[in-house]
């Protein structure tokens, strides 16, 4: 019973950090303007408590939510589940389907993973020395080429699974028009994995957000080797971001 307090309690601060922000909501439109339009395909792989199913569906997508959390699913079926624009998929996603241990964070459930070495990096990082995975549980894992294969081919992928982003885009062998991944600067080494399968998928144009500022760092869009650079260029303190990458 305690740990559903916990869970519940986090989830509340969650909604109220990513809903009660307006100006974090016109900033967040502004920046997925550049990569969707009404009625485009949107896939949101890590979708939490969904601010940017919310976000996507202002612009006029329609949304495949993927989130393997129990209470965020949860969260997102009340949100959402009323909406025939928005599907909810419970799974993770990795290289190959099966089954995986979701690690539990009870006191800040929207960074939950399913990556032991996230885990490992984190511990002692600054920034998250006071994260903690206390609980497991075991989840379906897919991936985004049979996830295409189910509801078709979007044209933006948003991926922000907690470490486990490059065994995201293993999973997928086909041509998205554009994709953003999470980077953190605790596992570089996870960012640049990313970087290497998108140029292997073809995607020839980069750029990137810190944080949550909405905001695209650079003028120019950069090539793979330039934003490469970039990101282990970034001091430990700036702590996490979006990669977005375009064919």
């Amino acid at each position: 019973m305690f740990d559903g307090l916990r869970t519940v309690r986090g989830v509340l601060r969650s909604l109220r950090i990513c809903y009660g922000d307006r100006r974090r909501r016109v900033a967040m439109a502004g920046l997925y303007r550049h990569f969707v339009r009404p009625g485009d395909l949107v896939f949101d792989i890590g979708a939490h408590v969904g601010d940017r199913v919310a976000a996507f569906r202002r612009l006029g997508a329609r949304v495949v939510a993927v989130e393997p959390q129990p209470a965020l699913v949860k969260t997102l079926r009340l949100l959402y589940g009323r909406d025939p624009q928005v599907a909810i998929e419970a799974i993770a996603l990795g290289r190959r389907a099966g089954t995986i241990a979701l690690k539990l964070n009870l006191d800040n459930p929207t960074i939950s993973t399913v990556s032991a070495d996230f885990v490992a990096a984190a511990a002692g990082a600054p920034g998250w020395r006071e994260q903690s995975w206390t609980k497991c549980l075991p989840v379906p894992l897919s991936t985004l080429d049979a996830l295409i294969a189910h509801h078709g081919l979007p044209v933006f992928i948003k991926i922000d699974v907690e470490g486990f982003e490059a065994e995201a885009l293993a999973g997928l062998t086909q041509g998205v028009a554009a994709l953003s991944f999470e980077f953190t600067t605790i596992q570089r080494d996870v960012a640049q994995a990313c970087l290497a399968r998108c140029a292997a998928l073809g995607y020839v144009r980069y750029n990137a957000a810190l944080g949550e500022s909405q905001k695209l760092a650079h003028d120019d869009w950069q090539s793979v080797g330039a934003i490469g650079r970039w990101l282990d260029a970034l001091p430990m303190e700036a702590n996490s971001g979006d990669v977005y990458a375009c064919r």
